[in-house]
């Protein structure tokens, strides 16, 4: 069975930070693409930042230049920086595996992944 652990989420002030880690069952070096995804309350799920098996990371338009998504293969995690953080990036954010990075106009899609996790709450105030 597939698990991919996220954590890291809680509530900060606009502006702020936080680090998300996700902590997968799976090889990620070489059989996983990784990304993070994002639902916010009344909204769709929403790509945030994806990266490939050959590490190369790819952005949502509304995120870049604020996270940074990461992975230490030895361990087995996927990170997300945030950084200047904003109240409409209030949602709850999963982590995600799968086989391939489907690239949209907008940003990552859900269409290239196959496992996902539980969900870490960020919450964001003005």
């Amino acid at each position: 069975e597939v698990q991919l652990v996220e954590s890291g989420g809680g509530s900060v002030q606009a502006g702020g930070s936080l680090r998300l880690s996700c902590a997968a069952s799976i090889d990620i070096s070489s059989d996983y693409c990784m990304g993070w995804f994002r639902q916010a309350p009344g909204k769709e799920r929403e790509g945030v930042a994806v990266i490939d098996l050959d590490g190369r990371p790819s952005y949502a338009e509304s995120v870049k230049g604020r996270f940074t998504i990461s992975k230490d293969n030895a361990k087995n995690t996927v990170y997300l920086q945030m950084n200047s953080l904003k109240p409409e990036d209030t949602a709850m954010y999963y982590c995600a595996a799968g086989p391939e990075v489907v690239r949209g106009p907008e940003g990552p899609m859900d269409y290239g992944m196959e496992y996902w996790g539980k969900g870490t709450l960020v919450t964001i105030s003005s």
